[in-house]
C-alpha cells in the first residue's frame, strides 16, 4: 500500500475509534457503565481476538477512567470511601480475569465474552425497563465492607474477562440498593474503575505480552474518551437514565448475538429474525420506559400504570 494511502486509512480508522470512544465515554459517564462492553463489541465486530479487544479497552480506559474521575470529583459526585471499599478488590477481581482470559484460547473465548457480553446487555435491558432503580439522596454511601468487596471482586473479575462489567455490576447493584445517590453512585464507580483498569491492564500484559495490544484502537478510544469525560459528568444529572439503560442494553445484545450465532451454527434466516427479534423488542422497551418517564413527571400519573404495550 502506498504511504498516502496507508496514511489516509491509519487516520480514518483513528478517526472512527475517536468517535467511538466518545460515544462509549459519553454512556458511561452518564449512566455508570458502558464504556468496556460497548468498546470492546466494536473491536470484536472488527475482528480483534477476544483477549485483545479487551486488553487495548482496558489500556485505554486508564486514561478514561482518569478523566471521568477528576471530572466526576469537580463536580462533586464522589464519595472517596466508597472509591477505595469499592475498587481495591475490584482491582484483585480484574487482575485474576486478566490472567485467566490471556491464558484462554481465541476460539474457546470469543464465544464465552459474546454469551458474557449478552447476559450484561439482557440485565441492564430488563433492570432499567423492567423495574428502574430507586433513587435516594445519601451523598455518603452508608455501606461497609462486607457488601462493598464482594460487588468489587465480582465487578473487576467480570469486567476483565468480559472487556467490560465493572458499571453493570457495580453500578446496578448500588443503584438497585437505593441508599445512596445516583450521581454519587455513577461517579465514584467511574473513579474506582482507574484502579480495576489499571489492574486488569497489568494482567494482560503479563499474560500477553506488549505484541498482543493494538496500539492503534488505544489511541483512537482513549482520544475519544478523554474528550467526553467532562461533559458526561456534567450530564450525569440531566439524562434521564431509565431510557439510556434500555438502550444500552439493547445495543450490547444486538452487537454480540452475530457471534454467539454463528458459534452455536445458527445461519439462514434465522439470524437476521434473531437480530430483528431483539431490535424490536429493544426499541419497544425504550419507548415504554419514556413513557414511564413522561408519567413520572406528569400530575396525577402512576407510573406503574404504564404497562408494556407500546
Amino acid at each position: 500500500m502506498r504511504p498516502r494511502l496507508l496514511l489516509e486509512s491509519v487516520v480514518t480508522t483513528l478517526v472512527l475509534l475517536a468517535l467511538a470512544g466518545f460515544g462509549a465515554q459519553l454512556v458511561d459517564g452518564a449512566l455508570g457503565m458502558g464504556y468496556g462492553v460497548t468498546s470492546t463489541t466494536l473491536l470484536l465486530l472488527a475482528g480483534l481476538s477476544p483477549a485483545a479487544a479487551s486488553a487495548s479497552v482496558h489500556l485505554a480506559k486508564i486514561g478514561t477512567a482518569l478523566a471521568s474521575g477528576y471530572a466526576h470529583w469537580r463536580f462533586d459526585n464522589i464519595d472517596p470511601k466508597l472509591v477505595l471499599r469499592l475498587g481495591v478488590p475490584g482491582a484483585a477481581g480484574a487482575l485474576a480475569g486478566a490472567l485467566l482470559l490471556s491464558w484462554l484460547s481465541t476460539e474457546a473465548s470469543a464465544p464465552l465474552m459474546a454469551a458474557l457480553l449478552i447476559g450484561i446487555g439482557i440485565f441492564i435491558l430488563v433492570r432499567y425497563s423492567v423495574r428502574p432503580p430507586r433513587e435516594s439522596v445519601a451523598r455518603i454511601s452508608p455501606h461497609g465492607r462486607r457488601f462493598l468487596v464482594p460487588v468489587g471482586l465480582v465487578g473487576g473479575f467480570v469486567d476483565a474477562t468480559g472487556g467490560g462489567g465493572w458499571g453493570p455490576v457495580a453500578t446496578s447493584t448500588l443503584l438497585t440498593a437505593g441508599r445512596t445517590a445516583p450521581r454519587t453512585v455513577i461517579g465514584s464507580v467511574s473513579a474506582s474503575e482507574f484502579l480495576v483498569t489499571v489492574a486488569a491492564s497489568a494482567g494482560f500484559v503479563i499474560g500477553l505480552g506488549h505484541a498482543g495490544i493494538d496500539w492503534l484502537a488505544v489511541a483512537g478510544l482513549l482520544a475519544g474518551g478523554v474528550v467526553a469525560a467532562p461533559l458526561a459528568a456534567w450530564l450525569v444529572t440531566r439524562l434521564p437514565a431509565t431510557v439510556l439503560g434500555v438502550a444500552v442494553g439493547g445495543l450490547i445484545v444486538l452487537s454480540n448475538l452475530r457471534i454467539v450465532l454463528g458459534s452455536a451454527g445458527v445461519d439462514g434466516p434465522a439470524a437476521p429474525a434473531a437480530h430483528l427479534g431483539v431490535a424490536v423488542v429493544s426499541v419497544a422497551l425504550v419507548a415504554v420506559a419514556a413513557r414511564r418517564l413522561r408519567a413520572a413527571r406528569t400530575p396525577g400519573v402512576d407510573p406503574v400504570d404504564v404497562h408494556l404495550h407500546v
